[in-house]
Formats: structure tokens, C-alpha cells, sequence
């Protein structure tokens, strides 16, 4: 199974390779083989595309917006129309169950270039009156920007960070993540296809230093990452240092608040939703399942019947459920806080192995795992694991569970569970996330802000607010009358 790229970069309209860089491998997670290798950017390339980036950008930013939204609106066109090669493409490069990707990858990607490109055209300054005298502001792009991919939504984060700062008049420089290369080459295909001019999306392949040097870099106004909290706190440093602009899109371990009174087949099928869905791989996840004593054996009971159901093996098979884990650290760190949570003294009611998969031997399966009786203190209910692997705790006040809920470094995101929607809103409100939901879980669409409070981050994506981190407001004073002035 191959799927090598053109090439490892793509610059200035055009594929790129210099085979100085070091060799960087993609592993597909399903078998463990070798599909293509691409190498990693060298401090020439870097060069070459940030100075195609800053070429470019101003001609860009003094065209129309609904000119450039135009073309923001054409390519989301094509993304839809490729769709499901793209969902193959990302699931050869994640690892991640087809039927996943096919509905969730490309196609949010596609959702987020329409949208801004929409939403952009009517995206103005204020105006104020002084009476006679009066003020506006402009919004105004950054210039050059600079994109930090994840691996675990690869095309969806290239488009949601590349979306807005194109819509803004900016161009960007995205580094996917090293492990999942390949759709950002794609969506950098699609962008010169749909009419982007050249050097406005450029995209560099490379390993942390690469997006250190981006970060660093003079001309590069704002850094956009997508991450765990450790590599957050570096690039915002970075950043911070020297005065750019940041968003931060980083970890968490969420949250999910379930009343005795909520709909069972609801509930449980929202927590499988925050534990399970892309093998678990997902930064806003709700891996602190809170269960009130009312209900809580019998959610137990659904949840643990559901979960045996679920259909492990080829992620290339439209009726499998969960594939594989990332690549082999990955798989190695889920299956050493499984062993964590049974030595803390967690009761293991469902998985915790590593499934037995003919053809797939070589792949990063683990099952979807279930600990009850898990207390607050234990590293599972505190540490990020990123796996397919649920914390369920016991609660019985209101009051109390809002507490330990907030017991946290992290704010990413939060989710309740109950009939009573007063309840709902009183405890939403109480909670310390940004991303949050009532009666279901982990659903992102474009037209609201994503992002975190806390460690999980700062700055928004999605949205009219992803408009304003892109962009920088100037404030501009008319007078229309005579200077009064005392010298």
C-alpha cells in the first residue's frame, strides 16, 4: 500500500523537495508499514516559503474580501467533489475508521472554507460619532502567518487555520504535524486549483524545530498551533518573546456531567461519543465521565453493552467502527496508564488489551476501555492519555460535582447531561471550559468558537472570532472641524 506525494513541500504554487532534509517516514498505523517518506524541511525551504508567503500577502490584502472569499468558497467546492479520496488519504495517514474521515475530515475542512469565505465580506470596523466629529476602525490582516497542524485531524486543521487567515488577507506557512503529512499538500493543490494566487498557502514538512524556526522567524506576524500543553507552552513562549500574535489550541481532560435524570441511550451514547471517536485521539474529549449514584450502575450496564459492540479492525472497511491508535508511542503510553488506572486500584470493566486482528499484526489497536470506581487523585481521572480509555466517577450533589469537575490545570471543554434544562445552564455556566455542550458531545461546527480556558489554551478557532485573531484593529480619528489648540 503506497501513498507517496509529488513531492515533500509545497511552495509558491508548486511541489518542492530538497533532499537535504531528513528523511520523515509515514507509517501507516493499521499494519505499521511504510506507505511514503517525505523529508523535512531545511532552513532553505523554510526561507523559500515564508518569502513566497511575504511576497504574496500584500497584493492579497488589498483585494476585495468577498473577492477573496470567492475563492475560499470555489475551493471548499473542490474539497466536497474529492471527498472521499481525501477520507481515504486520511485514513491512511491516521490510522482513522473511513466512515469517520468520510463524514468528518475533508468535509469539515470544507465547511470551514465556505464559511469564512462567506462571512468575511461583512466583517467591518465600528463606527462612532463624536457629533460632527467621528472615529472608525478597520480591521486589518496580520500579514504572514504561521500554521502548527496535529496529527489527529490533520486536513481539518489546515483548513480551519488557513480559512480564516485567508479569508483576513493574510498568507500562511502550515506545518503539518510529522506524523500525518499528506492532506495539507492536498488542500495546498486545491488552493492553487480553485485560483488562490501563489504563495499564499505554503506548506513545510519538518519535526518541532521546524515550527520552532517558524515561530521565530521575523516575518512570520502569528503562530497558530494545534497540540499538547507541554509543546503550547514553548511556542507560545516563543512567540510571547517576541511579540506575536498566538492562538493556542491545546489538551484537556474534560469533564462530562451525567443527572440521574438524563436519557440513558443519550448519555451513554454521548460519553462513548467523548471517549471512543477517532480511537479516542480527540483534545476535547470527556474522559472524566461524572455519573450520579441514581443512575449510575445502569448507565454502567449500557455503557459496557455498547461498548463490547464496537467494531475494531481495517480502517479501510466502511463498517469498522474504531481503527488503530497514531504510531507505536502512542500505543505504547495508552497501554501503560491502562496499566496505571488497574494498579491505582480502578475497577477495569471492559478492554484494556490489545486486540488479536489477523492481517493487522503490526498495527496499533487497543480496545475501547472502561474503568469504574475511579477517584479524582488517580493519574487516569488527572492526566491526559489521548486513547480510547474512560475514567466513570461516582457523584451525588450538584455542588460537589461542579467542584471536582473545575479540580483541573486544564479548560478545553465540558459537557451535562440532564432532563432539567435550568440544571443544565446553572452548571454550564459554572463550569471552567470553553468548548461546551448540553445533551450531546464533541460536536464542532465552524460557526462556533473553539478553544480552551486555563491550560488548554488561548485565542479561538472557528467563527467570527477566529476573523479577529487574524487580524489587527486600527483605530482612526476624523476631525471635520477646526484644531482648537492652546499654543
Amino acid at each position: 500500500m503506497k501513498a507517496q506525494p509529488t513531492a515533500s513541500h509545497y511552495i509558491n504554487g508548486s511541489f518542492v523537495d530538497d533532499d537535504r532534509g531528513a528523511a520523515l517516514p509515514i507509517i501507516y498505523p493499521a499494519t505499521g508499514e511504510t506507505i511514503a517518506t517525505v523529508r523535512a524541511a531545511t532552513e532553505n525551504v523554510v526561507e523559500l516559503a515564508i518569502e513566497a508567503a511575504r511576497e504574496a500577502q500584500p497584493a492579497w490584502a488589498r483585494l476585495k474580501p468577498v473577492e477573496r472569499g470567492r475563492i475560499l468558497r470555489r475551493a471548499a467546492d473542490i474539497l466536497r467533489a474529492r471527498n472521499d479520496e481525501l477520507a481515504r488519504v486520511e485514513t491512511l495517514d491516521t490510522g482513522k475508521a473511513i466512515q469517520e474521515t468520510l463524514v468528518a475530515d475533508p468535509a469539515s475542512a470544507a465547511d470551514a472554507l465556505e464559511y469564512f469565505g462567506g462571512a468575511v465580506g461583512s466583517y467591518n470596523g465600528d463606527y462612532v460619532d463624536f457629533g460632527g466629529s467621528f472615529a472608525y476602525t478597520r480591521r486589518e490582516p496580520l500579514g504572514v502567518c504561521a500554521g502548527i497542524g496535529a496529527w489527529n485531524y490533520p486536513i481539518q486543521g489546515a483548513g480551519w487555520k488557513s480559512a480564516p487567515a485567508l479569508a483576513m488577507g493574510n498568507a500562511m506557512v502550515f506545518k503539518p504535524s510529522e506524523n500525518t503529512p499528506l492532506s495539507a499538500l492536498a488542500l495546498a493543490e486545491i488552493y492553487t486549483e480553485a485560483g488562490l494566487p501563489n504563495g499564499l498557502f505554503n506548506v513545510v514538512q519538518g519535526y518541532g524545530d521546524v515550527g520552532a524556526a517558524l515561530a521565530q522567524h521575523p516575518a512570520v506576524a502569528k503562530v497558530s498551533l494545534t497540540g499538547s500543553v507541554p509543546t503550547g507552552r514553548k511556542v507560545l513562549g516563543l512567540a510571547g518573546s517576541l511579540m506575536k500574535h498566538a492562538t493556542m489550541e491545546l489538551g484537556g481532560k474534560s469533564p462530562l456531567i451525567i443527572f440521574d435524570d438524563a436519557d440513558i441511550e443519550n448519555a451513554v451514547g454521548g460519553a462513548m461519543l467523548a471517549n471512543f471517536y477517532s480511537t479516542g485521539q480527540v483534545c476535547s474529549n470527556g474522559t472524566r465521565v461524572f455519573v450520579q449514584d441514581g443512575l449510575h450502575d445502569r448507565f454502567l450496564d449500557r455503557l459496557v453493552e455498547r461498548t463490547k459492540a464496537i467494531r475494531i479492525g481495517d480502517p479501510l472497511d466502511p463498517d469498522t467502527q474504531m481503527g488503530p491508535l497514531i504510531n507505536k508511542a502512542q500505543h505504547e503510553k495508552v497501554l501503560s496508564y491502562i496499566d496505571i488506572g488497574r494498579n491505582e486500584g480502578a475497577q477495569l470493566r471492559h478492554g484494556g488489551g490489545v486486540p488479536s486482528l489477523q492481517g493487522f499484526e503490526g498495527g496499533f489497536f487497543v480496545e475501547p476501555t472502561v474503568f469504574a470506581e475511579v477517584t479524582d487523585n488517580m493519574r487516569i481521572a488527572r492526566e491526559e492519555i489521548f486513547g480510547p480509555v474512560m475514567s466513570v466517577l461516582r457523584f451525588e450533589h450538584e455542588d460537589e460535582v461542579i467542584g471536582r469537575a473545575n479540580d483541573t490545570e486544564f479548560g478545553l471543554s465540558a459537557g451535562v447531561f440532564t432532563r432539567d434544562l435550568p440544571r443544565a445552564h446553572r452548571v454550564i455556566a459554572d463550569l471552567q471550559a470553553g468548548s461546551c455542550w448540553i445533551n450531546h458531545y464533541n460536536l464542532a461546527p465552524v460557526e462556533i468558537p473553539f478553544g480552551g480556558f486555563k491550560q488548554s489554551g488561548i485565542g479561538r478557532e472557528n467563527s467570527l472570532a477566529a476573523l479577529e485573531h487574524y487580524s489587527q484593529l486600527k483605530s482612526v480619528y476624523v476631525e471635520t472641524g477646526d484644531v482648537v489648540s492652546p499654543y
